[in-house]
């Protein structure tokens, strides 16, 4: 009976000596519920997690994204768009526009990604397009640009009415990297509520968002699509930030989407910062005498990496030959900075030779002489 008690007594320690020894600090792990995901950092594309992400499947309303970036590239936001019946018509999620209402685009574009409204996609398509078919392919034209490589669109919204309709979750974090390099976008996508003018009542239309991360579930996040068909199921793109870190996250067939998206975002930023690998400015590890204080990077490097991935970065300098015969007439551009992660190049920046200015090459004396005749007024007017 002793030996019972000593052991029951012995266990509870063991397990406190154990806890002990793992460190407060754990490493945060990814996780995702959905058939397909992705976790990307916006800055540099960096694929921080990935399952299954390169999988072609149904995309249901996130489609919107591109139907959206499309409208706001047209530069017609503030046109006014008159609505089809075939618009009005649209099955599915809806902003219940009138026939032969007029509204403007604008308006319409938040409709579509705030409400999903699939009458508003096709008032789109229509108008920027001039035809449902001739806007399908500004939006395979713009995909192949940002390089979709696995996406192919056959309508502004979503729904379950082609078979070739589909894209992959890392096609869809491409594109929204992309279009959240929109100012525009980036207000619409992250705005909570927006009020429309209604075409024949005296009350304001009130679309509230319907990205629950957004506007309630994570305090971080600014922006994103939702989307469900019977066939996609939940589909899922956000936008979420923290510190310096612009992460997107997406989820295809995600039946626990909101928690998916939170998980990921709360791994990569415990896991993952910001590391500046190349200053904006003056290069000042330059060894050739001719470039030696004398070129620069126009804007600075950064990339996401963990505390244990700072010393895998290596980066070196292609420069042109100094020719004799340049002279003053030196180029712009004299070489290029490539920046290796581990053995994968991701970067490329060109570099560019300090031209002197006249001020520069003033001699104190005429310097001092401007300043004095300043002074005294002399090149005053009158």
């Amino acid at each position: 009976m002793k030996n019972k008690m000593k052991q029951w007594l012995i266990i509870p320690i063991i397990m406190t000596l154990l806890l002990a020894l793992i460190p407060s600090k754990a490493k945060a792990s990814f996780y995702a519920s959905a058939q397909s995901a992705i976790l990307m950092e916006q800055s540099s594309g960096r694929v921080l997690y990935e399952k299954n992400a390169y999988k072609p499947m149904r995309i249901a309303s996130i489609t919107k994204i591109m139907t959206a970036i499309i409208a706001i590239e047209s530069g017609e936001m503030d046109e006014m768009v008159k609505v089809s019946n075939s618009a009005v018509k649209t099955e599915g999620s809806s902003v219940y526009l009138i026939p032969g209402e007029k509204i403007k685009l604008e308006d319409l574009v938040y409709g579509l990604m705030l409400r999903s409204g699939n009458d508003a996609a096709i008032a789109i398509a229509e108008h920027v397009g001039g035809s449902l078919d001739g806007f399908v392919y500004l939006m395979n034209q713009k995909a192949e640009e940002i390089g979709m490589k696995n996406t192919h669109f056959a309508n502004p919204h979503g729904l379950d009415d082609h078979e070739n309709h589909l894209s992959t979750a890392f096609d869809m974090a491409l594109l929204t990297r992309y279009a959240m390099n929109n100012k525009v976008y980036k207000k619409i996508s992250g705005t909570k509520v927006h009020r429309s003018p209604h075409p024949t009542e005296n009350w304001d239309r009130k679309w509230t968002n319907k990205n629950r991360l957004l506007t309630g579930l994570y305090d971080y996040t600014t922006g994103g699509k939702t989307g469900f068909t019977k066939r996609a199921k939940r589909t899922l793109v956000s936008t979420a930030t923290k510190g310096e870190l612009d992460l997107i996250a997406v989820t295809l067939n995600g039946p626990d989407d909101w928690n998916d998206h939170i998980q990921m975002y709360e791994a990569g930023f415990k896991t993952y910062q910001l590391v500046e690998v190349l200053p904006k400015g003056l290069i000042k590890n330059m060894k050739d005498e001719f470039y030696k204080k004398k070129v620069y990077v126009d804007h600075s490097f950064v990339y996401p990496v963990t505390a244990k991935e700072k010393e895998q970065f290596r980066i070196e300098y292609k420069m042109l030959n100094p020719n004799r015969e340049w002279k003053e007439d030196i180029p712009e551009i004299v070489g290029r900075t490539i920046i290796y992660f581990g053995d994968q190049q991701v970067k490329t920046m060109p570099i560019y030779y300090k031209q002197v200015e006249e001020e520069d090459k003033q001699s104190f004396f005429d310097r001092f002489r401007n300043l004095f005749i300043s002074i005294v007024g002399v090149r005053t007017n009158g």
